[in-house]
This record gives structure tokens, C-alpha cells and sequence, in this order.
């Protein structure tokens, strides 16, 4: 599979591309296209017309941007714009802009961006002095155009980017009357995540034989089949804290974090080293050694996350994987289907994260209308829900010590002397106290901003760390966990194969040093117990029995 994947990977200098746009994708760390670029740049660059199905975060900023710079003229100066990208907001406006100034800095590009909300004046001077492109949402680049301020008549490419959202904001009569004032003779092209038969008029009246780009539906229903899928939207400036704050209420075996660049990768590991995790690099700034190295020490168990770009995990089976993490949401739903498919193998269940920013949310809803898979979205788990996740553990961890140590005679009489000056529960809570801050890195006490969207079509669902399972389903304890190599497939596949369950019937599992927990039916609670006390787990006999809560004392 990993041999095919390389067969097709494309770079982005066997697109064309002069060398002063592979210097800037070089130095942002960008080391290989997406499947929207790699299909749509050859063709813009040839200036062919162009109709593409592509959300927000599939990378299509740059599959039209570059041709644009590609085809400007060394040292243009003429005042008028060769190019207008025509978008549904300002803050995308701003964003289209800036990420065009970036790839053409190299070149000397003049980039505007035209929209409502900011002083005229200084969008005046600007188009006074010249532009090579102009980024605006229709409704203040038809006020230009009325007061004859932006002249159109030298547009060589016009790009709808979003298409279907400026029509859900009733643009579709700017648009006509921006295309109308093009040149005939021009290259228009049009992104839109949906296409909704109203584009139709647009496309038929305005688009010459277009070039089609649509995302591949192919194996997308049955690849995040067995993948609990969860999305938390979060600030951006919030996204390491609240990757840690996840990563400690998950507890993965393995997790696969997905980052867009080789930089933002070195910067999270460092990040989540410093709070405690055994997290390892990879990405295509490495050598095979050190590549190999980094692998094994996954592999051994020495290390309990990986970070990589796209390009650096292509190819990746690592058997422990219990998590991927979305760190910046994936170029495409291909994409995005691609990498939760890495777990979710073999029957067992695995878990996707993803750490969306507030603009990412409606890239999100298309990714669940093509995988026909619903992403929940959670909140953040705050500093009360980390803190009882972390004591539930310390208790599991205790009651599993006090079932199959037995050793304790030598604790007695410590016990025995401090309860003659003590209450014996104050010393049962000091010595839990002890055992939990020795279990783990100190709580964050700062809670995380909540960037979540207003419910619209349903409520978001706030993640419950720790909590109890539901009324349909119970926990079960397994006295064997990490120390013994026990990982999630080893349950799933025990439970699967003893007790005639699916991989789908169980829910989560939590696997601690010396116990487990997993949630199963609870119609086939007893049915299970049974089935895994016959049986034996990584080739030992385990206590198994139903998690037992205890109610604390007021």
C-alpha cells in the first residue's frame, strides 16, 4: 500500500512552479501538495477554466493562488488588477490575502484586499498606486466598481472561492454583474464545497469548458466505520493547552498526531515533552536513521505519541495505535479519511480527534455529509473533569492493588501507628492524596476558552471525563494492563472472539499500568465476565469482574 501511495506522490516542483514560489512553500514548511493542488495547478497554469468541489482547509488558497503568481509577469507594474479572487468574508478576504503575499513575496507581488468594515480611503490610495491582485467580497468590489475606482479591464483570472456561501449570502447579483465586467477573454475559476444546482447558471454562462476537480467518494462510507470521531473547536492560541488537556483525559496507548508543517511538529514535541509526555518528531526534514530511531522507540513503547506532517507518516502500520489527532484539521475529507483509517483496524475500535478552529467548523459538517459519519463536538474538558478522571484512575489503580497484592502486612503497621493520633479515613485519604500526585503531572488550573459555535441543527454534547458508564452500558475491570503489554486490540479481540461480540458493541477502553477498563453492553455484562475469566489475556489469567463505585462519605 505504502509503495502505491509513493507511486502518486506528487512535490511541488514537479508541478512547474518557478523557483521563487518553491523558495517561500519551502521556507513556510511546506513539503507536499494536496490532492486539490495536485490536481488543479497544471491545468490553472495552462489557463484553463476550472470548476472545483473543495471546503475550507482542503488547501485551495494555494491550488489557485500559485498559478495566479505563476502567470504574472516579471516586474508588472501596470496599475490596473491581472487578478480578482471574489470571497463571502472579510476574514477570508484578509486570509486569501496574506497567504498570496506570503507565496509571491519573492516575487514583488502587490496583493489588496477590498472589503467592508475598513476605511475606503486606504483601499483608494492602494488601487491608486496599483495592484497585481485584488482579493474582495462582492459587495465592496461592486461599490469600487460604481465609483469607478477599480478597473477590471486588464483581469486575466477571476476566482469564486466558496461560491456556494456568497449565494447563501444573496451575492449572486454582484457576482453577475463582476463577471459581466471582466473581459471576455479571461480564465475564470470556481471552488465551492457543495455544488448546489443554482451554480449551475453561474458556471454554464460564465465557465468554457471547465476543468472538474470533485473529492473522490470511493471506500469513504467503510473507512471511519469503527472510529469514534470527535472534534473540539478551539482558539488557536489555545490549541497546545487543550491537546494536553485531551491527551490526559484519553490516556492513548499510541497516538499519531497530525501536524500541517515540519515546524509546528519540532514546536508541539518540545511542547508536550515539557508537560510530561514521551512525544517523538517526525517529519521530511530527517534521515532514515533518524527516522528508524524514532519508530522504534514507538514501536518498543518508549514513546507514547508521534507527531508528523502528511508526507512523513505515509505508509505508517504501527499495531499500537489506539488515537489519531487532527492538530490542524486535514487538506481534504480524502485526507481526513486516510488518516482516521489508521485505526479502527482489525476489529478493534480506535479513536479520531480533531482540533478545529471556529472558521473550521463548517469544513467539519461537509467532511460528515461526504463521510456520512457524524463528528461529535465536545467541549474541552475543564480542570474539574481532568482532576476526576485522574482520582477515578488512582482509585481503580488502589482497588486493583488491595485485590491482587495481598502483600500488605509490611503497610500495616504504619497504618496502624498513625491511626492512634489520626482518624483512619484522614490517613486512607493521605496515603490516596500521595498515591494520585505520584500517578502524574499537576493539573493546569487555567480553564480553556470555549470557541464553540451557537447550536444550530443540534446542541454540542460536553465530553464527560470520568464519569460512569450509561445506563446501556457497563465497565468491566481487567487486573492487567500496560505492565503485562496489554493494548485495546488485545480486549476487543478477547471479547470479540470469547463472548461473540462485535467491535462495534464495545466502548471505550482505558488501559492503566496494572488494570483496564472496558465498556460492554450491559445485557452482556455477565455473558462477558464469564467468557474472559475461561480465557486468558496476553497468556495470564486476569481478574475480571464488574468496576466497582464507591460513593464518598459527606
Amino acid at each position: 500500500m505504502a509503495e502505491e501511495e509513493d507511486a502518486v506522490a506528487t512535490t511541488f516542483a514537479d508541478l512547474g512552479l518557478r523557483d521563487e514560489l518553491l523558495g517561500a512553500l519551502t521556507n513556510l514548511g511546506y513539503e507536499e501538495p494536496t490532492p486539490i493542488q495536485r490536481e488543479a495547478i497544471v491545468p490553472l497554469i495552462a489557463g484553463r477554466d476550472l470548476l472545483g468541489q473543495a471546503a475550507t482547509g482542503t488547501g485551495k488558497t494555494a491550488a489557485f493562488a500559485l498559478p495566479i503568481l505563476q502567470r504574472l509577469e516579471d516586474q508588472r507594474r501596470t496599475q490596473a488588477p491581472a487578478a480578482l479572487v471574489l470571497v463571502p468574508t472579510r476574514e477570508l478576504a484578509m486570509q486569501v490575502s496574506e497567504a498570496m503575499h506570503k507565496y509571491g513575496r519573492g516575487l514583488g507581488v502587490r496583493v489588496l484586499p477590498v472589503y467592508g468594515g475598513q476605511p475606503i480611503r486606504m483601499q483608494l490610495r492602494a488601487l491608486e498606486r496599483g495592484v497585481d491582485v485584488v482579493v474582495a467580497t462582492p459587495g465592496r468590489a461592486i461599490d469600487h466598481l460604481n465609483r469607478g475606482t477599480l478597473s477590471l479591464d486588464a483581469v486575466e483570472t477571476v476566482v469564486l472561492d466558496e461560491a456556494d456561501e456568497m449565494l447563501d449570502m444573496g451575492f449572486a447579483e454582484d457576482l453577475e454583474a463582476l463577471l459581466e465586467a471582466v473581459p471576455d477573454v479571461r480564465q475564470t475559476v470556481l471552488f465551492s464545497a457543495t455544488m448546489p444546482p443554482r451554480l449551475n447558471g453561474i458556471v454554464n454562462r460564465h465557465l468554457k469548458e471547465p476543468e472538474r476537480i470533485e473529492i473522490s467518494r470511493a471506500d469513504v462510507e467503510s473507512a471511519a466505520g469503527r472510529v469514534r470521531q470527535t472534534a473540539y473547536v478551539v482558539p488557536r492560541a489555545s490549541k497546545p493547552a487543550a491537546l494536553g488537556r485531551i491527551l490526559d483525559v484519553e490516556q492513548p496507548t499510541a497516538a499519531l498526531v497530525f501536524c500541517r508543517t515540519r515546524d509546528e511538529v519540532d514546536t508541539l514535541t518540545e511542547t508536550l515533552n515539557g508537560r510530561g509526555y514521551r512525544a517523538e518528531a517526525l517529519h521530511g526534514g530527517m534521515t532514515q536513521q533518524q527516522r528508524d530511531r524514532v519508530m522504534g522507540r514507538l514501536r518498543s513503547g518508549n514513546a507514547d505519541l508521534l507527531l508528523a506532517t502528511d508526507v512523513a507518516a505515509r505508509g505508517l502500520d504501527i499495531d499500537t495505535l489506539t488515537h489519531v489527532v487532527n492538530y490542524d484539521v486535514p487538506s481534504s475529507p480524502e485526507s481526513y479519511v486516510h488518516r482516521i483509517g489508521r485505526v479502527g483496524r482489525a476489529g478493534r475500535e480506535g479513536v479520531a480527534i480533531t482540533l478545529a478552529q471556529p472558521r473550521e467548523h463548517r469544513y467539519l459538517k461537509t467532511v460528515e455529509k461526504i463521510t456520512k459519519q457524524r463528528i461529535t463536538f465536545e467541549k474541552i474538558p475543564t480542570v474539574a473533569d481532568l482532576r476526576a478522571r485522574r482520582l477515578d484512575l488512582t482509585r481503580a489503580g488502589l482497588e486493583e492493588s488491595l485485590l491482587e497484592d495481598g502483600d500488605l502486612d509490611h503497610f500495616r503497621v504504619v497504618v496502624e501507628t498513625l491511626a492512634e493520633n489520626y482518624d483512619l479515613m484522614d490517613v486512607a485519604a493521605a496515603a490516596v492524596k500521595l498515591a494520585h500526585e505520584a500517578g502524574g503531572v499537576s493539573v493546569d488550573e487555567e480553564e480553556i476558552p470555549d470557541a464553540s459555535p451557537p447550536p444550530k441543527d443540534r446542541p454540542a454534547r460536553p465530553a464527560k471525563p470520568g464519569k460512569r458508564p450509561d445506563a446501556n452500558m457497563t465497565r468491566i475491570f481487567v487486573g492487567a494492563g500496560r505492565v503485562a503489554g496489554v493494548r485495546p486490540k488485545d480486549l476487543v479481540g478477547a471479547i470479540t472472539n470469547e463472548a461473540g461480540l462485535t467491535g462495534r458493541d464495545i466502548g471505550g477502553i482505558e488501559i492503566g499500568d496494572r488494570f483496564a477498563l472496558v465498556e460492554v453492553p450491559s445485557e452482556a455484562a455477565e455473558h462477558v465476565i464469564k467468557a474472559l475469566r475461561g480465557t486468558t489475556i496476553k497468556g495470564k489469567k486476569a481478574t475480571i469482574r464488574r468496576e466497582r463505585f464507591t460513593t464518598p462519605r459527606r
